[in-house]
């Protein structure tokens, strides 16, 4: 019976998911468990289509993520793949209708990393776009259960949590963006001389999102909001960190939270959610 299989794989995601992201992991925790199975196959799609283009360097990364690409889509219109992490992710994907248009653009984004671009504001957007806002769109839809009404009303804060999330990881992997993959994502910057200044304007971006997305965390389903406010927390004290240092400091070290730090955020959040009626 194929819901064995359906089971091996969704337990896929989930290994993939708490091996490559403690933070994340703990954000799933505190969603309702019905949200839990989805978004760890969500997750464990994101993340196998990120290791080809970041990780992969012996292997032939335009050749891998076509063929991850074409599997993708194949997955979705037969609803199975021998691939578990992509046989979950179409589960999903036709359970809560979730866009293709969505895909397209995530795996554009992917395309995109393989390439040495030159990033204008207009690419520059269209990356966070299908690198991070989608993948929070997605999210979405699974948290709304088809509530098509409540999806447009939640849709744009849902986008600036997703793009704060990608701004925030991009200055905190600064350094492995710029020396190990030769990556500078910011517009009209160079990180050969980054200054205060620059890193100043971006973090004044970041701010302005993260207050933008509150307010549309507030409004989730009690099923997910405090899942999700968990991980806004967790990125909120991580932009906290890199604020604090020069842009020196950011272009030569990456900006962590230790695992114990983590577990005292998991049980600030709980008691800051009650508080705030979150």
């Amino acid at each position: 019976m194929k819901v064995i299989f359906d089971t091996v794989s969704a337990k896929c995601s989930k290994v993939v998911t708490k091996t490559y992201s403690t933070s994340f992991s703990l954000g799933i925790r505190f969603l309702d468990k019905t949200h839990r199975e989805a978004i760890y196959s969500i997750y464990g799609f994101v993340r196998l289509a990120d290791e080809i283009v970041d990780s992969f360097h012996d292997y032939d990364k335009p050749t891998l993520l076509y063929k991850f690409k074409r599997d993708c889509y194949e997955a979705i219109e037969e609803k199975i793949s021998l691939n578990p992490i992509l046989n979950a992710f179409q589960k999903v994907v036709n359970q809560y209708q979730i866009k293709r248009e969505l895909i397209d653009l995530f795996l554009e984004s992917m395309e995109m990393d393989l390439k040495k671009e030159e990033y204008t504001p207009q690419k520059y957007d269209r990356y966070i776009l299908g690198s991070a806002q989608v993948v929070g769109l997605m999210c979405l839809q699974v948290f709304v259960k088809g509530d098509n009404e409540r999806y447009e009303q939640l849709k744009e804060s849902a986008m600036k949590l997703g793009s704060a999330f990608q701004k925030v990881n991009f200055l905190r992997d600064l350094k492995a963006d710029y020396y190990l993959l030769s990556r500078s994502y910011f517009p009209g910057v160079d990180l050969s001389t980054f200054s205060i200044n620059e890193k100043l304007l971006i973090e004044q971006e970041i701010a302005a999102e993260f207050d933008a997305a509150l307010n549309g965390i507030r409004q989730l389903p009690k099923s997910s909001r405090r899942g999700v406010y968990l991980a806004y927390i967790y990125y909120k004290k991580l932009f906290d960190k890199i604020k604090k240092k020069t842009a020196n400091q950011i272009m030569n070290e990456r900006i962590r939270i230790s695992n114990s730090h983590k577990f005292v955020l998991m049980l600030s959040s709980v008691f800051r959610s009650r508080y705030y009626g979150i």
